[in-house]
């Protein structure tokens, strides 16, 4: 795996799980979401809370050349505003079924699958779909499909976005494959949904961050998705204080 750990992608987190990455010249967004706080029912009687916005609308986050979309089955990865955004961008990268329902643009990766852009510059880069869970092994029917992603390109660094993820197991194929990389940005929060899946978790803790930081051997880890809901568990400080607990706040890079 190619890496150049001299080089910090610009990595700016917008909104819980929307983050704009500039690679190789291009302007990369994950996971739009837009919309005002607010609540957005689930089923009856169980809602989710937004409880912040974006500092950057759909009008001023500028030109974006791909999204890389783990999922779009769920409101805090894809809300009302990142619905419409999406038609704006040449490319969506997605899950198979995720790629179905939005239709248009959107491209679905299967894990391990690869698709590539190309930079203004030239430059070739790959997108590659990992593999991710939402929940417990079996929780698809409920949770729904998700992907994670890998940026790859000759003489740029490695950037992994996990997108909703709680499998450990499959972290690790992904670090026998392509560990190490340089920059991870990992949806942690660890959401356990009360009223679905006996409250086990579907997205990572803060201490399995710290096991997949080592798993990875990430030289950056960049905390997404665990502000903004008021589903996400503990504050900045926890996850501060466990990565100092852990030996690790070195690589712990609040973007």
């Amino acid at each position: 795996m190619n890496t150049t750990p001299t080089i910090d992608v610009p990595v700016q987190v917008l909104s819980g799980p929307t983050v704009l990455i500039e690679y190789a010249g291009l302007r990369i967004l994950t996971d739009p979401t837009f919309d005002e706080p607010g609540e957005y029912p689930v089923m009856p009687g169980y809602a989710m809370t937004k409880t912040s916005g974006s500092p950057l609308g759909t009008d001023e986050v500028g030109r974006i050349d791909a999204v890389l979309l783990s999922h779009d089955e769920h409101d805090d990865n894809l809300d009302r505003s990142g619905r419409a955004f999406l038609p704006r961008v040449p490319v969506v990268f997605t899950t198979i079924s995720g790629a179905g329902r939005l239709g248009g643009n959107a491209k679905g990766l299967a894990f391990w699958d690869e698709a590539t852009l190309t930079a203004p510059d030239g430059t070739v880069v790959t997108v590659t779909g990992l593999p991710a869970r939402h929940g417990p092994e079996g929780s698809e029917p409920v949770s729904g499909d998700v992907v994670g992603f890998l940026l790859t390109a000759p003489g740029h660094p490695s950037v992994y976005v996990s997108g909703d993820n709680a499998s450990l197991d499959y972290v690790q194929q992904i670090a026998d494959r392509c560990a190490p990389i340089d920059t991870a940005i990992l949806f942690i929060g660890g959401v356990r949904h009360k009223p679905m899946l006996d409250a086990q978790l579907v997205t990572i803790d803060n201490t399995q961050a710290t096991w997949i930081a080592r798993a990875l051997q990430a030289r950056r880890v960049i905390p997404a998705h665990f502000e903004g809901w008021a589903h996400f568990q503990g504050t900045r400080e926890d996850l501060t204080r466990t990565f100092e607990e852990a030996g690790l706040a070195d690589r712990l890079t609040y973007a």
